[in-house]
């Protein structure tokens, strides 16, 4: 049944999607671009920085050259860490939610999060120990909504564990279209939390089961996505 569990980082374990689009709003604002939350919220959640200002930078029209993108994440990145500083955002039930898990099976993380800003609020809150594997932007070929970030989760699960994973024994956990997307196409089991987009979003999504946030992922409910039917 179920082998492991890999996580989204930001909307999932951690509240930082509101920390995130305030650092994209200031950084664009410095070059006279405003970025409204709703826009944020519909278009580009779930996307690694760098792909956001590109994706910015195309719909805007804008004269970018190939450098803006690079540019404005390493500026968005400062900022970040520091609004991250000034507390932990996981959510609450996070910590228990991921220790329950991981004393059953491997868990770790695939997101669209800089590296430094996933271990910046897993070690405030002594939790990066407890992931198997950690996946975050620009670690694979290509981000979500392309499979690479959960194919790169589970091959990093076998590696550490020395058990052969099977995909389709593993779910991911995510609150984007792009993640569910993502975990899919990789043959993982998308299981959705409601914190950014609405359930019925969530389902068409095909994700296998929408729960309200992290404090109901729990094991007995995800091995229960193998029972008869």
């Amino acid at each position: 049944m179920l082998q492991a569990v890999v996580f989204d980082f930001d909307g999932v374990l951690a509240n930082s999607e509101p920390l995130h689009l305030r650092a994209f709003q200031s950084v664009l604002a410095a070059r006279d671009v405003i970025l409204s939350a709703q826009e944020y919220y519909e278009m580009y959640v779930g996307y690694d920085d760098e792909t956001v200002f590109r994706e910015i930078a195309r719909d805007r029209g804008l004269d970018a050259g190939p450098e803006w993108a690079s540019q404005l994440t390493e500026a968005k990145s400062v900022v970040m860490q520091t609004l991250l500083a000034r507390g932990s955002p996981l959510f609450p039930g996070a910590f228990k939610a991921v220790h329950d898990l991981a004393d059953r099976v491997p868990v770790a993380v695939a997101s669209g999060a800089q590296r430094h800003e996933i271990l910046q609020v897993l070690q405030l809150e002594d939790l990066a120990r407890v992931f198997t594997a950690i996946v975050a932007a620009g670690e694979t070929p290509n981000g979500k909504p392309a499979p690479d970030p959960y194919r790169r989760a589970v091959e990093l699960i076998a590696l550490e564990t020395g058990t052969p994973i099977e995909a389709g024994r593993v779910v991911a956990v995510e609150d984007s279209i792009q993640g569910l997307e993502s975990a899919r196409a990789a043959g993982l089991r998308p299981v959705a939390l409601s914190t950014t987009y609405r359930t019925e979003l969530l389902m068409g999504a095909s994700a296998v089961m929408v729960l309200p946030d992290i404090s109901a992922v729990t094991y007995d409910r995800l091995v229960s996505l193998w029972a008869p039917r």
